[in-house]
């Protein structure tokens, strides 16, 4: 109850803080909270807020789900097997220190306007936390647990789903999350790049009409999302954890 008292006082004090602020600065170089409200719903009874939320989830959803699955894939084989992590460790050494937001002009030469370019930084995002996080998870996984799996006659099939996936899901989830983070921040990039919709797009077009109540608006929602979707992760964590009798880390 007293962290939860001391959040809200946060917020309440950075409002106040803001509004200060606001009244040195004319409303299109800062609006003041009251002002970003009313262009809240103003988005929000005309529809525009709806659609360009669903459009910016189902491009995440799509980008995220998909790098997100590539990389335990490989990182469990990578992880496994000796000859699969010399294949790809170079190449990954390699790409991995090239921010996803030097793709952007490739992306856009590649798949054109639209959603694909955002989806494929999305991917980009994903994809190399979760893939060295797994990897690193496999090879911590305890030796002995191997040795009673194969004593007992465990296919290798059964030892990954029964053994491997379970003891390196802590390192898997610290990778889902960090991914998550990197993921939404390319996605709003992705969309100021090139898409025709989505939170990303409406801020650069609202900087387009000098609308900065609805920029800032369109910041906060998306600060909003990040945390209910940190949140929504957090609580998949504890539920997995609980049914694999992992405890917490």
């Amino acid at each position: 109850m007293r962290n939860t008292c001391l959040g809200i006082l946060g917020i309440f004090v950075f409002v106040i803080g803001w509004y200060i602020l606001s009244l040195g600065y004319t409303p299109n170089q800062l609006p003041s909270p009251q002002d970003t409200y009313i262009a809240f719903l103003e988005i929000l009874e005309d529809g525009t807020l709806f659609e360009h939320l669903i459009a910016s989830l189902n491009r995440f959803g799509i980008g995220y789900f998909s790098g997100a699955i590539l990389g335990i894939i490989i990182g469990l084989l990578a992880g496994r097997y000796l000859l699969v992590f010399s294949f790809f460790d170079s190449l990954v050494q390699l790409i991995r220190p090239i921010s996803p937001v030097a793709w952007f002009p490739l992306a856009v030469l590649w798949f054109g306007i639209g959603d694909a370019p955002a989806i494929f930084i999305i991917i980009l995002a994903t994809f190399f936390p979760v893939l060295l996080s797994t990897i690193s998870g496999v090879k911590h996984v305890d030796p002995l647990l191997l040795k009673i799996s194969q004593n007992f006659g465990a296919s290798e099939l059964k030892t990954f789903f029964s053994v491997i996936i379970p003891a390196s899901f802590p390192h898997i989830v610290m990778g889902l999350n960090i991914g998550m983070a990197t993921a939404w921040i390319h996605l709003v990039a992705g969309e100021m790049l090139g898409a025709q919709s989505g939170l990303g797009y409406m801020i650069v077009d609202a900087r387009n009409f000098l609308r900065s109540d609805l920029i800032i608006c369109g910041m906060i929602l998306i600060g909003i999302i990040g945390w209910v979707i940190n949140i929504l992760m957090k609580k998949f964590e504890k539920y997995v954890n609980k049914r694999w009798g992992v405890r917490d880390v």
